[in-house]
């Protein structure tokens, strides 16, 4: 039976950068994976190129029960460390729309970067590895389908729920309720919302329609891109909003963000007055959405026919345009898990759970979700260095 200082379950971000931080600081570190390669998130990130972090980091960017408790371990290790580590292996990258950091290359780079740290920190890595059993008495002891390995730290890094066909499970949430750790309801986040039914029927004929929108879910608000799937809406703005979204919620799109819409009729009905309302509503939407919003909720008269009141409620529907979403797509399609392990268990500082000393839970499966664009990875990586540096 093999001892070490620590044992990292889940070969992700949060636990690759964990590993190499403990092993770089000279502890005896395990890696153990169930998958049959390391980083599977990684790899499919930003269309294969990783999203690895995101110039504006900050509190209000993470959602969380506890909306402070991020911020010691984002400063701790903040995206331009990560930055630094990245143009330490000469990994080159560029920047997107808001703050979004991608490599040039490939996701893989990433991963090859944080092996070859724990290479340097002589970390072991098993992959294929299923837990069967966790116990704890003056150490923790994991039994696998190879052994049993002994360790005085455990480390808990196997994410959340979302996309479990790269093998996403519920290892940390039950191994937490096996330690009578409190865990916040998990639910998927930065998820397509769905739109189910007879009345949302007209839905499903926009189907690969795009357009920029300003997003509106209770008081937060994404200007951004939104896409129309056959079920429902998808793209970076609905992703975002449905972090915040909760069944029966309705949320409002602005269809034409920075324009004046009532102007914009009123103006068309004195210099095209014979013109037929979707052809004017064509000139700022898809002209398939245009047909579609004037058959389903407008009437298709020539503009100058129609009063300047009904304009005006025209223009009013399509600046804030109320739908109440029947759902969402569920853990298949999220990006990732919102909710998780309760942070009044946990040290900000360290991520050790105060009533299991020598236990460590980061990444997804914690209480802390950020936006999409990279936010997510930088807390793996700075949740992950928290631990790896108390370790």
């Amino acid at each position: 039976m093999k001892t070490y200082d620590a044992v990292i379950v889940g070969a992700g971000a949060a636990g690759l950068m964990c590993a190499l931080r403990a092993g770089q600081r000279g502890r005896r570190v395990l890696l153990l994976e169930r998958a049959d390669k390391v980083g599977a998130k990684i790899l499919i990130s930003g269309g294969g190129r990783c999203n690895f972090t995101n110039l504006q980091i900050g509190k209000d960017r993470f959602l969380s029960h506890n909306p402070n408790f991020c911020i010691s371990a984002l400063k701790g290790y903040t995206q331009h460390d990560f930055i630094a580590l990245v143009e330490k292996h000469k990994i080159s990258y560029h920047e997107k729309t808001l703050g979004q950091l991608f490599c040039d290359n490939s996701a893989r780079d990433v991963v090859k970067m944080l092996l070859e740290e724990c290479r340097s920190g002589q970390v072991e890595i098993r992959l294929s590895q299923h837990i069967l059993d966790i116990g704890k008495s003056d150490l923790f002891s994991l039994q696998t389908q190879d052994g049993v390995v002994q360790a005085q730290a455990l480390v808990l890094a196997t994410g959340g729920l979302s996309i479990p066909k790269i093998g996403a499970t519920a290892f940390t949430y039950k191994t937490a309720e096996r330690f009578n750790i409190p865990i916040i309801s998990p639910r998927p986040a930065l998820v397509p919302l769905l739109f189910e039914g007879e009345a949302f029927s007209f839905l499903r004929s926009l189907s690969g329609i795009s357009l920029e929108v300003v997003a509106t879910c209770g008081k937060h608000a994404f200007r951004e891109g939104l896409v129309f799937t056959h079920r429902g809406l998808s793209g970076p703005a609905i992703l975002q909003m449905s972090s915040y979204w909760r069944e029966g919620m309705p949320i409002s799109l602005d269809l034409a963000p920075g324009l004046d819409m009532e102007a914009f009729l009123l103006g068309h009905k004195k210099t095209r007055a014979n013109a037929q309302l979707k052809t004017i509503l064509g000139e700022v939407l898809p002209q398939r959405f245009a047909d579609a919003l004037t058959s389903t909720y407008f009437s298709n008269d020539t503009i100058g026919t129609l009063t300047d009141k009904k304009l005006k409620d025209i223009a009013a529907s399509f600046k804030a345009w109320r739908l109440t979403p029947t759902g969402t797509a569920g853990y298949q399609k999220a990006e990732v898990t919102a909710g998780g392990i309760d942070t009044s268990a946990l040290s900000s500082k360290t991520m050790e759970v105060a009533a299991v000393p020598g236990l460590y839970i980061i990444g997804e499966a914690v209480d802390v979700t950020g936006w999409l664009g990279g936010y997510n990875f930088q807390w793996a990586w700075s949740s992950g260095w928290a631990a790896g540096s108390a370790l």
